[in-house]
């Protein structure tokens, strides 16, 4: 069981892999979406979302595109899940069910183990994910790391 929303679960994946491929110039939404086999207006109300809590920049032109607004270090997959939760929001879900025993009982469960979660997510960096993601070699072909300066 994943306690993850999908839409956390991408918008994570994205910063991680903006950060790898980031260098030396933005990563379009188009190569982004297309490494993670998905259509690219898709990723853009996410991406957005991410530049407007300060985890991602955008940069506009033809060789526009995203990158991280702050050292990778600095960001936590705690502050990526919340930021994409934060957006996501629950119209389609109809009406809050309201009763005592989930005011009393197991929403305030269900807050505190949401907090523990998002506090574990809150110790791990991009940077550690980027590494790990170099060590597993997570993408094929050209490695994240290649450097065509001359």
């Amino acid at each position: 069981m994943n306690l993850l929303s999908r839409r956390s679960l991408l918008a994570i994946a994205a910063v991680v892999d903006i950060a790898l491929h980031a260098r030396p110039s933005p990563v379009a939404a188009k190569m982004l979406a297309g490494r993670h086999d998905l259509p690219p207006r898709h990723l853009e109300t996410l991406l957005q979302a991410l530049v407007r809590v300060g985890i991602l920049k955008g940069v506009r032109g033809p060789r526009g595109g995203y990158e991280l607004a702050r050292e990778r270090r600095r960001i936590t997959a705690g502050e990526i899940a919340r930021a994409a939760m934060q957006e996501a929001g629950e119209d389609g879900l109809g009406p809050l069910p309201q009763s005592r025993l989930i005011d009393l009982v197991v929403g305030p469960q269900v807050e505190r183990a949401s907090q523990a979660f998002l506090s574990t997510l809150d110790g791990v960096t991009v940077e550690e994910l980027c590494q790990q993601a170099e060590r597993e070699a997570a993408f094929d072909g050209a490695s994240a790391t290649t450097d065509f300066t001359i």
